[in-house]
């Protein structure tokens, strides 16, 4: 029992130290300058969307995101909004692990009001 003991308490403190419910540390929040596609949007999608949205779209994706004008014409006609929006569990809410943080849905919101700049 006197061996159990050091056990628990390092597997507890190893679970305490590994939790963070911080978004800084996963992306900034406000970037320096015009939001753009290749510096801050492609990464979100390569990260979050191209498991499924790939060229060809797999796992029932009806489309890919594999490129700049894919990734706007889905934005523009409001499919990659409108799933991102939706909450966890919701019927066509992407992506399917679970909802993005809200800094990088308006990230992304932010990128089509100011013009859809490439670069």
């Amino acid at each position: 029992m006197k061996k159990a003991i050091p056990l628990v308490i390092l597997i507890g403190v190893l679970f305490v130290s590994c939790s963070n419910d911080s978004e800084s540390d996963l992306m900034d929040p406000d970037p320096d300058g015009p939001i753009s596609y290749e510096a801050n949007i492609k990464q979100i999608i390569g990260n979050n969307c191209l498991g499924c949205h790939s060229a060809p779209p797999v796992n029932g994706a009806p489309f890919a995101l594999t490129t700049y004008d894919q990734v706007r014409n889905s934005t523009e006609n409001g499919n990659l909004l409108a799933a991102i929006k939706r909450q966890t569990g919701e019927s066509a809410a992407m992506p399917p692990a679970g909802r993005l943080p809200q800094s990088t849905i308006d990230l992304i919101e932010q990128w089509a009001d100011e013009g859809f700049l490439e670069r």
